[in-house]
């Protein structure tokens, strides 16, 4: 018989044949494994067409036929046939393959040893390099319904069911195969759909975390090494076999791919939270540190001073007596500057003395003789609208709490009621006062701002709740938004009690905690060593963190794998964990 190129038209087909197509199209449409999916479809088009073998081949980007799958266990071929002659552009149709493809149309061959209006020699080389021989050849576009064909089943050899002879392929049969390659087309499409928006959920949840850590240099990494250390933990979690975490366990991808994602945005309500408050690195810092301007009001009493006393002098009232009074003032301001920039730092916990030493030293007086309203923003001056205008050269106090300092919360800026949040909000959003700021008890976060920092998992929780998350991603908003709650239920912000805390959201509190802890970029800290972070961890588990999780993370030998990785060599001064176990016993 001569080889042809036609169309099938409908006609009759074995019932069992038929049933067997439905049942595979059914299987294909289901599967979300592309691999499965492209030996299920080559598998069942040889088992319908009782033929030797298959080889498939899909079209790639580069306008080439790529071979993808074959039945025999020869290795694939590494060339690939293009569809267009690179010199003239002109279609290479005397490739019987690419022929399927640029005309959406299968092709039959009888005998490929005839003579035939296709290039056959890829396929005859084959013969004489394998000793296998191929006669009868059915070409099969893999295309949906109207669509351009993504690729082409090729199958060799039709053998008789009696006899097993080779025989030519049964036109009755070529429309099974056509409409399974259909089906699997559509399949093959969905699934790549399904996969580029993977890909792009992936790559937006990258995008935010990096623009979060990007936003400062001193958080840099965080939303990267936060996830990482969580999916280590997570998987040791699941890989235990004994003790309380035995039953736990991520069972799919779509499990893990949830958890994953929600650790990733595990800090996104960051990005509404203002870079000089997170960086806040001293109590008088805002867009810039403050004690800049107190140093100069400091300066200009010492001046003050000097010009005094040089008039006392020029006056001929200056002695001992007053030398030693000039002596012992300068000396007080400068012991009360050093006071008042040591405090500024913030290293040192404040007692009520100290409040009172900073209210002492704020009580001093300072001569201003120019405007200060001069070159002031609209919104500065609106600040000091029920301000008085003062008489210059005016007195004012060495430190202060103004009125301007406090900037009123608009009413849009409390959290919705209706997310449950258990937080509460100070009355104004800032209070820049210059006592208020220095007279901070511990740390450099005025109420207000730790209220700000604390705010983000607000933001976080109505942002994610907000977004129409598929249902294997349902619950990214609680992995990403609990990571600050407490097993004590003294956390934000809904303070949730062990009762409503699940494993992946226990383990992601450790993984928050411990890199924030062993972190080397953070301005308002020296990073911990490993002994001294793992020392808090434990002072934490049980109010604050599950014991069982931090007790996983020290037998498992996660905590000493990831700081090997992410933490200086100078950190790392603990290889036996035994005694940091919380409650004394090993998990």
């Amino acid at each position: 018989m001569s080889s042809s190129d036609f169309r099938p038209s409908p006609r009759s087909v074995d019932a069992v044949r038929l049933k067997g197509l439905i049942e595979t199209c059914i299987m294909m449409s289901m599967s979300r494994d592309r691999p499965a999916l492209l030996q299920q479809l080559l598998g069942e088009g040889r088992r319908l067409l009782h033929c030797d073998g298959a080889t498939m081949y899909m079209v790639t980007d580069q306008q080439t036929l790529r071979f993808e799958l074959r039945t025999r266990s020869d290795p694939l071929p590494s060339q690939q046939i293009p569809l267009y002659n690179e010199h003239t552009g002109r279609p290479n149709e005397n490739f019987v393959s690419v022929y399927t493809v640029l005309h959406n149309r299968s092709v039959l061959i009888d005998d490929v040893y005839a003579k035939s209006r296709f290039d056959l020699t890829g396929t005859r080389a084959f013969d004489v390099a394998t000793g296998y021989r191929t006669v009868s050849m059915l070409t099969v576009p893999i295309a949906p319904r109207g669509g351009a064909p993504i690729g082409v089943l090729q199958f060799m050899n039709a053998l008789d069911p009696t006899t097993g002879a080779i025989v030519p392929f049964d036109p009755e049969t070529v429309g099974l195969v056509e409409a399974m390659a259909a089906q699997a087309a559509v399949a093959l499409d969905n699934l790549a759909l399904v996969e580029s928006q993977k890909e792009l959920m992936g790559s937006l949840i990258r995008v935010l975390a990096n623009a979060i850590d990007a936003k400062s240099p001193y958080t840099g990494r965080h939303c990267e090494r936060v996830p990482e250390l969580a999916m280590m933990l997570a998987r040791a979690a699941s890989d235990s076999s004994e003790g309380p975490l035995k039953h736990f366990a991520f069972r799919s991808e779509e499990e893990w791919e949830e958890f994953r994602i929600g650790a990733w945005l595990h800090d996104c309500g960051k990005v509404t939270t203002p870079e000089y408050v997170i960086d806040k690195a001293t109590k008088l810092e805002t867009i810039h540190n403050r004690i800049h301007e107190v140093r100069m009001r400091f300066e200009v009493m010492r001046r003050d001073l000097e010009i005094q006393a040089l008039q006392q002098r020029l006056a001929g009232h200056w002695d001992d007596a007053a030398q030693a009074a000039h002596d012992a003032a300068l000396a007080r301001l400068d012991e009360d500057f050093a006071f008042v920039a040591k405090s500024n730092v913030g290293t040192e916990t404040m007692d009520d003395e100290a409040v009172e030493r900073l209210h002492r030293i704020g009580e001093q007086r300072w001569m201003r003789h120019f405007d200060d309203r001069l070159g002031l923003s609209a919104a500065e001056l609106a600040s000091r609208a029920h301000e008085p205008a003062a008489s210059l050269p005016c007195s004012e106090p060495l430190l202060s709490d103004r009125p301007r300092d406090l900037v009123p919360r608009p009413p849009e800026d409390r959290p919705d009621p209706a997310y449950g949040f258990k937080m509460k909000v100070p009355e104004h959003l800032y209070n820049r006062g210059e006592l208020h700021n220095l007279g901070v008890r511990s740390g450099t976060l005025t109420p207000e701002e730790r209220y700000k920092i604390n705010e983000h998992m607000v933001h976080t929780v109505t942002m994610l709740e907000q977004m129409p998350f598929p249902k294997h991603l349902r619950r990214v908003p609680e992995y990403a938004g609990t990571h600050h709650e407490r097993m004590d239920g003294k956390g934000y912000p809904r303070q949730l009690g062990p009762d409503r805390l699940s494993v992946p959201s226990r383990i992601m509190a450790v993984a928050d905690i411990f890199e924030a802890l062993t972190a080397s970029d953070r301005p308002y800290k020296k990073p911990k060593k490993l002994s001294e972070a793992l020392a808090v961890l434990q002072r934490m588990a049980g109010p604050h963190v599950d014991p069982d999780i931090f007790n996983l993370f020290l037998s498992s030998g996660v905590y000493l794998d990831f700081a090997r990785k992410h933490l200086h060599p100078s950190q790392i001064d603990v290889q036996d964990a035994t005694p940091f176990y919380a409650n004394g016993a090993q998990a």
